[in-house]
């Protein structure tokens, strides 16, 4: 299937690890431009070796700390006149709502809510004028399956469905298209630490963490790929008609009881 995404240029926040380097390498493989952000500068000059190396594309990397709203606004700018924008920096971390305190939610949030939110913004003034571009939602299962225990993620994740859906049903109005995806436990490098370190504390061996995802649909966590592939796919031709949708991706898991 001819997705017709050769040519154009992503902006992957988040994009040197996990779902987002997942997502870059996708879009390269496309025959996309290539433009990926993050904090820290080693993992994107690696990223961007990786993926030159594999589809010989342009990449560009950046380093930006997008809970600063001008270093968001910056980032879009410098990545010129991107067709598609894929969100995923952000990590929430796990507590309950005592455990949480305002400090540690709003720098959470400041990343990925708020991170979201800038730089759709930034990046919907430019999409508009030229009345083209999809901006992709890389958000969460918590945001419809909520946890107590990962309030904050809970919380941050319903707004932002609730964002992807508001703004994509208006964006159309200017030939612009935002989605969004609900991953599930996924088995990036940041998982997979949380696991072993789990498994050694439950069977003394941090090597049996598979264990630890027998009761998950198919038995296992999600891979990055199989986010990425579904992040292509809403940014392309083939799905020229889908806005406002935030796309579960969980193999069920939201609906077990």
């Amino acid at each position: 299937m001819d997705l017709k995404l050769a040519g154009k240029t992503v902006l992957v926040t988040g994009g040197s690890r996990g779902i987002g380097y997942a997502c870059a390498m996708g879009f390269a493989a496309e025959g996309c431009s290539v433009h990926i952000a993050s904090r820290s500068r080693e993992p994107l000059e690696a990223a961007r070796e990786r993926i030159r190396a594999r589809h010989n594309v342009p990449v560009e990397i950046h380093v930006a700390d997008l809970t600063n709203g001008d270093t968001a606004r910056g980032l879009v700018a410098a990545a010129g006149d991107a067709d598609i924008l894929v969100n995923n920096a952000g990590a929430i971390p796990r507590g309950d709502l005592l455990a949480m305190t305002e400090p540690k939610w709003r720098e959470a949030w400041e990343l990925k809510v708020f991170g979201y939110i800038n730089a759709t913004r930034a990046m919907l003034e430019r999409m508009y004028a030229r009345e083209r571009g999809v901006v992709v939602n890389v958000i969460g299962l918590a945001g419809e399956s909520f946890n107590y225990d990962y309030v904050a993620g809970s919380v941050g994740n319903a707004g932002l469905m609730a964002f992807t859906r508001a703004v994509g049903s208006k964006s159309v109005d200017h030939g612009v298209r935002v989605v969004g995806i609900n991953p599930p436990a996924t088995r990036t490098d940041r998982m997979l630490v949380r696991l072993r370190a789990r498994a050694q504390e439950q069977f003394g061996d941090p090597e049996r963490w598979p264990e630890l995802t027998k009761n998950l649909p198919f038995g296992r966590a999600a891979e990055p790929e199989e986010v990425a592939d579904l992040a292509v796919f809403l940014a392309s031709d083939r799905a020229s008609y889908i806005s406002g949708v935030v796309v579960t991706l969980d193999g069920g898991q939201a609906a077990r009881h």
